[in-house]
């Protein structure tokens, strides 16, 4: 990855008139700084490298001016503008974000990666209907995109359309067997339905494929607590807490689409005087990158 071009002093000379000697009385001539387009267009790309990988280590307020910069000194590359929009959907700025992704869309149609982008800036807005659209208009141009697919599916969710939703999480799993957060969100649904054990089933497969991943493992310990396994119950809720202590937070929770009825029994579940003394340990008191409902 190329280290950071610092282009103060660049920027510094192109604001300055460069001023011939003139004689007494003679009007002042500026001379424009002649750009380098090329140049320019590159070190542009090199800011978004940098503003990405940035973004990867959640540090979004060093990438975002890093990536505003990028946008101007590389105006026609979609991916650029798209860094930026995605960037702008980390910190809720809606308005810019649909600008630059409109700006991306509008060099270049095909990349069905904006589309999704905005129909995450529309999911996030809560205009799911809108989103939808967007997702569906994605996988038209990228059809095997388990991501795509996942975020139609939250989609549908929240719009009430259960078996679209499953329909879709399915296909994100034909395309990736590890995607393990569709799995999860199945078993969600099987939750909320009462089929309590098809959501453990589903909640063991997905901690099967990632033993780190805290979701699951949360769901499955309230599941087999509530069903009255108590004691494997409380050893993965103790677990899932381990692993990142932000799922002891229902609103967290509900973000990642957790239905009223698991809600409802998790409280129940994070009150018990076992899982209290869990989250008061020292080792809780670290947190896993967050698996974002839709992206």
């Amino acid at each position: 990855m190329p280290k950071h071009i610092r282009l103060i002093s660049f920027l510094m000379v192109c604001s300055l008139w460069s001023i011939p000697k003139a004689a007494d009385a003679q009007a002042l001539i500026p001379h424009t700084l002649q750009l380098d387009g090329a140049k320019l267009e590159k070190q542009g790309l090199s800011l978004a490298q940098e503003a990405a990988q940035l973004a990867q280590f959640q540090q979004v307020e060093l990438a975002l001016p890093r990536a505003r910069l990028a946008s101007q000194l590389a105006p026609k590359n979609d991916k650029v503008w798209l860094l930026l929009g995605g960037l702008q959907l980390q910190t809720k700025e809606f308005d810019g974000a649909i600008a630059s992704l409109k700006k991306a869309q509008s060099i270049n149609p095909k990349n069905g990666d904006v589309l999704f982008a905005i129909g995450s800036a529309n999911f996030q807005q809560k205009n799911y209907q809108a989103a939808v659209v967007n997702y569906q208009d994605g996988l038209k141009l990228k059809p095997n995109d388990p991501e795509g697919l996942f975020n139609l599916g939250n989609a549908y969710y929240l719009l009430g359309k259960l078996p679209d939703a499953i329909a879709q999480y399915d296909k994100a799993v034909s395309q990736d067997k590890k995607f393990w957060p569709a799995i999860n969100n199945i078993g969600l649904i099987n939750y909320e339905q009462g089929n309590i054990a098809e959501a453990i089933k589903r909640w063991q497969s997905a901690v099967t494929l990632d033993k780190q991943a805290a979701e699951p493992l949360l769901a499955l310990a309230v599941a087999l607590y509530t069903k009255g396994d108590r004691q494997q119950g409380l050893t993965f809720g103790e677990a899932a807490l381990r692993i990142d202590q932000r799922y002891a937070s229902l609103d967290f929770l509900k973000e990642n689409l957790w239905g009223d009825r698991l809600l409802s029994d998790t409280k129940k579940f994070l009150e018990l005087p076992r899982i209290q003394a869990a989250l008061q340990r020292p080792e809780n008191s670290s947190s896993a990158p967050e698996r974002q409902p839709a992206q």
